[in-house]
């Protein structure tokens, strides 16, 4: 047994109506006792691979080494799909072969990667439609408890990439568009900290979404009167819409795949949608 309390977050799509959630903890516990299990989210969109992915890259980095990650979200449940066991920068992922730990293992090397083969881990019976608790949820218990990666399958190296959509950067403007619309109402663009300061180190921007334009860039939401649109860096590094107090996704109109254009302040164009 490890010398620390074994930690163990959940990401689904599964919601928060029905049971799902609370079989695949059953299951952990049942095996893991000692684990202390973190909801990251069960509120991803469902079926929607990008979304978590671009989710768990902005939260894996904040849990402490040796974390186990369990995510499933899989719209390829009881295919040929793969089930894997990832580690990168010593934290532990568990789930479908899907692209999900595309974001993760653009900023880190795979420091090992197995495929999940070994059905000793599995509970008895596998269903075709709930592999979340049958076989993801008994694999990351066994982790927890020290079980060596090495005994759950075959190494694995090449795993799927997802086609996530690339701000276009160039010298005197960025392309971009947005890809995640939080519980406030706050639109996250694809477009990095890092690319603002390629086409101005001083960040003196307009932000042109739709038929709206932003004329800098705000330090914090309340830099603004209440109401007031803003732009600013959010705290994952990506470029954001806000309306201080309020919703940019409501008062903007602002939907996922949005166009959003950033120039240097003396540029003068709009764009729509």
């Amino acid at each position: 047994m490890p010398d620390i309390t074994p930690i163990i977050t959940l990401m689904t799509d599964f919601g928060e109506q029905d049971t799902y959630v609370g079989t695949m903890k059953g299951v952990i516990l049942s095996i893991c006792p000692e684990a202390r299990i973190i909801d990251l989210t069960h509120q991803i969109p469902a079926q929607d691979i990008c979304a978590a992915a671009l989710q768990l890259s902005n939260a894996y980095a904040y849990f402490p080494p040796q974390t186990v990650h369990l995510i499933v979200v899989d719209p390829g449940v009881g295919s040929q799909r793969q089930a894997i066991i990832c580690q990168v920068e010593n934290q532990t992922f568990v789930c479908p072969d899907n692209g999900l730990l595309t974001l993760i293992v653009q900023q880190a090397p795979i420091e090992a990667c197995i495929a999940i083969q070994n059905g000793t881990y599995f509970l008895p019976q596998v269903s075709h439609t709930f592999h979340g608790r049958d076989i993801f949820a008994p694999v990351a218990a066994h982790l927890a408890n020290g079980i060596p990666m090495s005994e759950f399958g075959p190494p694995v190296t090449d795993l799927r990439h997802l086609q996530l959509a690339k701000p276009d950067v160039s010298e005197s403007q960025i392309k971009g568009e947005i890809i995640w619309i939080d519980h406030f109402g706050n639109a996250i663009t694809n477009i990095r900290h890092q690319y603002l300061q390629m086409i101005d180190p001083e960040l003196k921007l307009q932000i042109n979404f739709r038929d709206q334009q932003i004329s800098r860039l705000s330090e914090s939401y309340s830099a603004v009167p209440v109401g007031t649109t803003l732009a600013l860096i959010s705290s994952f590094d990506y470029l954001e819409i806000a309306v201080n107090q309020g919703s940019a996704n409501q008062i903007c109109n602002l939907s996922l795949g949005d166009s959003v254009l950033v120039q240097p302040i003396a540029a003068k164009t709009t764009i729509s949608r």
